[in-house]
Formats: structure tokens, C-alpha cells, sequence
């Protein structure tokens, strides 16, 4: 049996990430195919238990360092018990956010030291990288608005604030720059249905290569 693939939707909050997660997985089904959705934090039962703390409005008295082990914590649970299985078995899987966020939020965005994040990467990750991160780029002050505009209530890390953001999206920003095989921009601001399309052409082309491979875009 073919080993599988892995692919993550990223980007700041606003950006449309679960709405065009919605349409890869439609789209990926109508296939015939069988998608592994997941997302983080999360994606396990141990996961999503430390995604509510992390989460957690009540949780304001959080050090930066307390905050990255967890995301570490929930992303070595991920990997082993749901990633890789799924890979392995030939799955697809397509998850909610992954390594990059840590990168962005606690390194670009809390400042926290790269080399560290990098270490627990490693650690939580054994070493393992998706196929491609489909980057999902919009202004942050927009992508705020558009947060606001859903009448939910906001968690913790969508209570930030706009430096924050900014920062967190030249962490995005930065990686995609320095490994382009691994990372493609999509221009969120665009009308959605372009933004899907974009999406989908991106996975079509992932599942569509050797997964021994690493596919090139264009």
C-alpha cells in the first residue's frame, strides 16, 4: 500500500482557514477519497483536552513558555496516535494549522527563542514534516474584523492584539520565503471562491504525485 500525504491550512485568524478546510474536504470526497480532518490543537482525545486550556479565556495568567510546551504536548499526541497512523494506512490527511503556527505565534509573534521552538518541533514531531502548508495570507486588521463579525465569543489567542497578529503573519510570511518547497501564499483577500480554487488546485496536485516526491508549483 502507498503511504499517504499530509497537508495543512494556515494563517491568521480570520482568514478563511475553515471554510476552505470545508471545501478540500468536499472536494476530496467527491473523489471517492477518505480524509483524515483534524486540526491544532487537537486531533486526539489528549489533544483537544489541552486545546481547552490553551484556549481558555480564563487562562490569562499562561507563561509563553507554559503555552509552547502545551501546543508541543497536543502535537506529539497528534503525530503518533492520528498522523502518522493515517499516513501509513495511505490516508490523506488535511489538518486545521500544525508546526508553522508554533513558528509564527510563540517565536515571531511571543518571541520566545527559535532554536527552542525548533527543538520541541523536532521532539513532538520525530523529525516528521507535512507534504505542503497552504498559507492562507490576509491583513491582520482584516482578518480581525472578520473574527468580530461571527458574534462569538473570542478564545485567548484570538484575543490578541493587532501587533501581535502583524507579527505572527511575517512568521508566516518569513517560512514560506525560506522553504518554498514545503510552503505556498494564498492571498486571502481575494473573493473566496478564488481562494478555494487556489486551495484545491494545491491539494489536486499533492495527491496527484508520487508521495515519494516532493510536488513542484507553479
Amino acid at each position: 500500500m502507498s503511504k499517504g500525504c499530509m497537508i495543512v491550512c494556515d494563517g491568521g485568524n480570520g482568514a478563511g482557514k475553515s471554510t476552505v478546510l470545508q471545501s478540500i474536504e468536499h472536494h476530496l470526497i467527491a473523489q471517492g477519497r477518505d480524509p483524515v480532518m483534524t486540526r491544532e490543537p487537537g486531533g486526539t482525545p489528549i489533544g483537544e483536552k489541552i486545546r481547552e486550556v490553551l484556549l481558555d479565556r480564563g487562562s490569562s495568567e499562561m507563561f509563553d513558555v507554559t503555552e509552547l510546551m502545551l501546543f508541543a504536548a497536543a502535537r506529539a499526541q497528534h503525530v503518533r496516535e492520528k498522523i502518522l497512523p493515517a499516513i501509513n494506512s495511505g490516508k490523506i490527511v488535511v489538518s486545521d494549522r500544525f508546526d508553522s503556527a508554533t513558528v509564527s505565534f510563540q517565536h515571531y509573534g511571543r518571541g520566545l527563542p527559535l532554536n527552542l521552538i525548533r527543538q520541541l518541533n523536532d521532539i513532538a514531531t520525530d523529525g516528521f514534516k507535512p507534504d505542503i502548508t497552504i498559507i492562507l495570507d490576509l491583513d491582520p486588521a482584516a482578518g480581525l474584523k472578520r473574527v468580530h463579525s461571527r458574534g462569538s465569543e473570542l478564545d485567548r489567542m484570538e484575543q490578541e492584539n493587532l501587533q501581535f497578529l502583524q507579527k505572527a503573519r511575517t512568521g508566516y510570511l518569513e517560512q514560506a520565503k525560506d522553504d518554498p518547497d514545503h510552503f505556498i501564499v494564498i492571498d486571502a483577500s481575494k473573493p473566496l471562491e478564488i481562494v478555494i480554487s487556489e486551495a484545491i488546485r494545491i491539494v489536486d496536485q499533492v495527491v496527484s504525485k508520487s508521495y515519494s516526491q516532493r510536488p513542484s508549483f507553479t
